[in-house]
């Protein structure tokens, strides 16, 4: 430690204040890069928006089922019934097909 001197010190002081001051501006300049992306890609998203999506030809009538032939549900095969639950909202929220229109005839765990 006899080598140590005032001048290293300042030298290893600026660089630590160097290195926060430059942390600063990034932390300045990330926002505004961030805005400027945005900006450029809301024309892009409004085209999208604007535009309605294609129209899916509606389902065939299915046949009336009678009481006796109703499932009770899928088969589940390595799955609780919590997790099958989930798995088929998100199927229904992912697809936009109401849960009411989905058929699930079984759900195994892979």
């Amino acid at each position: 430690m006899g080598n140590l001197s005032i001048s290293a010190l300042l030298v290893a002081l600026s660089g630590i204040v160097i290195v926060f001051i430059m942390l600063a501006v990034l932390c300045m300049i990330i926002p505004l890069i961030s805005k400027a992306v945005q900006s450029t890609q809301k024309p892009a998203v409004r085209e999208r928006v604007s535009s309605p999506p294609p129209q899916r030809p509606a389902p065939p009538p299915r046949p009336a089922a009678t009481p006796a032939a109703a499932p009770s549900g899928p088969s589940l095969i390595g799955v609780d019934e919590k997790t099958a639950a989930c798995i088929m909202a998100i199927v229904s929220h992912e697809t936009g097909i109401p849960l009411s229109e989905l058929n699930f005839q079984r759900i195994q765990a892979i």
